[in-house]
């Protein structure tokens, strides 16, 4: 709670009337859940009953919008469970959860003298879940994840760039929140760049001070598919930086069997089968595995199958691999290689025993 009083005292020095009744909820808040139900209901009185500054989640959702194109530049999400799995190494995982409790016992460090900046960095290659953990950790931490729209803040008007940052963080700078910078290096790219226009250039000091004056008792995530192109002193910036990779065996297992949950599969429990789809899902990302056990859910429904089969994920990952280059002959090889009887693969493609071992014939 220690956090909340300096955030109202800020936004009482600021003349900020926003401010000081977001966190002065969210301490009456914290005190009602703590048994300070006396003085949680001292402090809900003063603000309802003071100035009309209360809050709703339409005001919430009132976001600010880029001067030219009239564009929102934010888009709020309320916390809620995740849809996706997070499926990550031990020590990745570790530093999420580390991450999390240091958000969620920041008063406690504060009481302490101990000053935290609460700034995350997540870097990886596109799908591998980095906005999937940053609504995780709204989910756990239960503040909303305020997300900034990097199509709509760069505008051809000479400086609108500049003031589009500076609103995106104001407007999450007088509400309990998380500020979320996807596809950060849009913004954050390397003033040295030689092909970048010195307007952008500019941009990033703006970027820089705004995340000064903000991270010290905010929240900030940053996530980037493209590491290499980010200004060194962006790296300065976050206390915390993780890699985000593709699941290796045991998580692509983890993964395989939550997204075939509440369906009867020939596979799951055939050691083989599995260590062989796993090795065939090696380097995709969550997002890839998910479409794959998707798309095989998909045909066994409108094929009026009840089992997945081994054989539908094959024939998925084949088509997701070969984009552009399927043929049926190379499609009949692949299944073949991978233990696919004849027959099945006749009755999977509807076409005659024949024909098959015509097609792998050609291939010998």
């Amino acid at each position: 709670m220690y956090t909340e009083i300096l955030r109202i005292i800020e936004g009482g020095l600021a003349k900020d009337p926003k401010k000081v009744y977001n966190y002065s909820k969210l301490l009456a808040d914290k005190l009602a859940k703590d048994g300070e139900e006396k003085l949680a209901k001292m402090i809900f009185r003063t603000i309802e009953n003071g100035p009309a500054t209360t809050v709703t989640m339409d005001e919430l959702l009132t976001t600010p919008v880029d001067q030219e194109s009239r564009l929102s530049i934010v888009d709020v999400e309320v916390p809620s469970k995740t849809s996706e799995p997070i499926v990550l190494p031990k020590l990745v995982d570790n530093k999420i959860e580390d991450f999390i409790s240091v958000v969620k016992q920041r008063g406690q460090l504060m009481k302490r003298g101990i000053e935290m900046s609460n700034s995350l960095l997540l870097y990886g290659k596109p799908g591998s879940g980095k906005t999937t953990v940053a609504r995780y950790i709204s989910e756990r931490t239960g503040l909303p994840l305020v997300i900034a729209r990097f199509d709509a803040i760069v505008s051809s008007l000479l400086g609108n760039t500049a003031k589009n940052i500076r609103k995106i963080f104001d407007f999450a700078d007088n509400k309990p929140c998380i500020l979320f910078l996807d596809e950060f290096d849009a913004i954050a790219k390397a003033r040295d760049d030689q092909y970048e226009l010195g307007e952008l250039k500019r941009v990033i000091n703006s970027l820089l001070q705004n995340i000064d004056t903000f991270e010290k008792q905010n929240i900030l995530i940053a996530a980037t598919n493209h590491p290499e192109l980010l200004d060194k002193a962006i790296w300065r910036r976050f206390n915390t930086v993780i890699e985000i990779g593709f699941p290796q065996e045991e998580g692509i297992i983890e993964l395989v069997k939550t997204f075939i949950e509440g369906f009867e599969t020939d596979f799951i429990r055939e050691e083989k089968r599995l260590d062989k789809l796993v090795r065939l899902m090696e380097g995709k990302s969550p997002a890839d595995i998910k479409s794959i056990i998707n798309n095989a859910k998909v045909q066994i429904i409108i094929n009026g199958r009840k089992i997945l089969g081994y054989e539908d994920v094959l024939v998925e990952i084949f088509e997701f691999d070969n984009h552009g280059d399927m043929t049926i002959d190379k499609l009949v090889e692949f299944l073949n290689e991978n233990g696919i009887p004849q027959a099945t693969i006749a009755d999977r493609m509807k076409v005659s025993l024949r024909q098959i071992r015509n097609y792998l014939n050609k291939q010998s």
